[in-house]
């Protein structure tokens, strides 16, 4: 077990870091996101997308990445509480951080749509 203490500026970028790291490599989720955003902002800079779009898109990509960090961190705090069971309550911590991740990809999808019909539009 870690002792909380006061760490250095350097320490907490690497922490964080270590958990965008930690994510990457070990929640297949995160890499899908990932995959999507890459090809996201591929098209970005290949199709004639102007700065507002532009920034809509990148919000939403972090906007998604940040939740599925989120729903990491809970799924694994409610793990290390329970463990093997399934108390009604973990439950509902993990499915409402599922949610927000759902919501925060829907909402993307949304800007994709609306970015598309406004390049088709454009045409």
């Amino acid at each position: 077990m870690m002792k909380k203490n006061t760490q250095s500026l350097s320490s907490s970028f690497a922490n964080a870091w270590q958990g965008i790291y930690h994510a990457i490599v070990h929640e297949r989720n995160f890499k899908i996101h990932l995959v999507f955003a890459i090809a996201a902002i591929i098209l970005c800079v290949i199709l004639p997308i102007d700065r507002l779009h532009i920034f809509m898109v990148t919000y939403s990509i972090f906007f998604v990445l940040c939740t599925e960090l989120i729903n990491t961190a809970v799924e694994a705090t409610v793990d290390l509480c329970c463990g093997d069971k399934i108390h009604p309550l973990a439950k509902i911590a993990k499915d409402c951080c599922a949610g927000a991740v759902l919501l925060a990809s829907v909402q993307a999808l949304i800007v994709a749509i609306f970015v598309a019909h406004h390049i088709i539009s454009r045409l």
